[in-house]
């Protein structure tokens, strides 16, 4: 059996983004069930489905998704608007709505599966592997124009794994401690057998070889199921950046956005001048992956190919935002990504919430009210 992925070119450089909210109760601000409820009275058509807002695999999270956007601030505005619908319906319900990578306390053994085959089935094969994942994420899409361009792009993104964990790290506790990592959701997630990093592969035609032996051998029925860090997405005609932990305001997915976008527009530049793209070696990206999900900010990551030079990952973040200013300005997006400094002044999420708690002499509940009041008010 071949497989022929046939892939949707996108406009260049457009951005869409998927954001996983979290339904907290405000009395006990334990993660709850309320999905269907919600869904169901702010869907405008009785039966369907949201255009976007939906389910996602715990009945106490709902997915909210941008339409295919041009500008960054469009999909910020975007986001607001259907984030919006969802805090009223939930606060009609005593329910909050955040973002973090993982909730700080609540054990995933309570936690209710969403009614879908789909996700039935995900934790039929899977079990334990399923049933725990209870974390939160935030997915960026930018559009690239032809397959022959999606995987060199996808491969030159791994380098950048780091940087985007590293900003967006906030699952420092599970299940009520403290992990000692700045991003504990990367590697719950990396328990699934086709999550985690993606495959350095050649071409269009080699990721195609690929599916079709996952396919074959029944490891997956679709593509659907590989979830990598970074994915080329072919129905959308995007490259979907997967790596970053939950988000927990519109002020920090700006930046991210920001310079998601403009990274992916430099490298769809550079192919138009007939460059290859770099391809950073798999134990490079391993490694500096563990070190941005143990270390976040603090981390520091290998820049060369023999392991000799290593830089802190906030001047590497700081070195390829300016980098990356001139193209955000084309695409307008520079004011948000200038924002980036700012941001690690602030703290990323994970250190933010351990400062709360600290201060509230570990009660994490107190740590659950700042991600919901940041939700509300925003960092900047």
């Amino acid at each position: 059996m071949d497989v022929h992925i046939p892939f949707q070119p996108s406009e260049r450089s457009s951005l869409g983004i998927e954001w996983e909210l979290e339904l907290i109760d405000r009395d006990s601000r334990e993660l709850t069930s309320g999905a269907s409820d919600i869904l169901a009275e702010i869907t405008p058509v009785p039966g369907e489905e949201h255009p976007k807002a939906k389910h996602e695999l715990l009945e106490s999270t709902i997915e909210i998704i941008t339409g295919i956007c041009s500008t960054v601030s469009e999909a910020r505005e975007d986001l607001a608007g259907t984030l919006k619908e969802v805090q009223v319906a939930a606060a009609k319900r005593n329910l909050g709505v955040m973002c973090s990578g993982t909730h700080p306390f609540t054990d995933w053994t309570t936690q209710q599966i969403s009614p879908n085959p789909r996700y039935e089935a995900l934790v039929e094969q899977m079990q334990w592997l399923a049933r725990r994942l209870q974390i939160f994420g935030v997915h960026v899409h930018v559009g690239v124009r032809a397959p022959e361009k999606a995987i060199p792009i996808n491969n030159a993104l791994m380098m950048y794994i780091p940087h985007f964990l590293a900003l967006s790290a906030s699952s420092p506790f599970w299940v009520g401690s403290d992990t000692g990592l700045a991003s504990a959701r990367s590697k719950v997630f990396e328990g699934l057998p086709t999550a985690g990093l993606p495959y350095s592969l050649s071409g269009w035609d080699a990721f195609e070889e690929y599916m079709d032996t996952l396919i074959t051998s029944k490891t997956i029925e679709s593509i659907r199921e590989v979830w990598w860090d970074i994915r080329p997405h072919p129905n959308f005609g995007t490259v979907e950046l997967r790596i970053c932990d939950g988000i927990p305001t519109l002020d920090e997915i700006s930046v991210i956005a920001a310079m998601a976008q403009s990274l992916v527009e430099s490298f769809d530049r550079q192919l138009d001048k007939g460059y290859t793209l770099p391809q950073p070696r798999m134990w490079l990206v391993r490694e500096n992956k563990w070190r941005a999900a143990r270390y976040g900010l603090d981390a520091e990551i290998i820049v060369d190919d023999l392991g000799n030079d290593v830089k802190p990952i906030k001047e590497a973040i700081l070195d390829l935002a300016e980098d990356l200013e001139p193209i955000a300005r084309k695409l307008g997006c520079a004011d948000e990504l200038m924002q980036v400094e700012r941001l690690m002044e602030l703290g990323a999420s994970y250190q933010r919430q351990r400062a709360v708690a600290a201060a509230a002499d570990g009660d994490l509940r107190v740590v659950v009210d700042s991600l919901l009041r940041e939700m509300d008010q925003g960092v900047f």
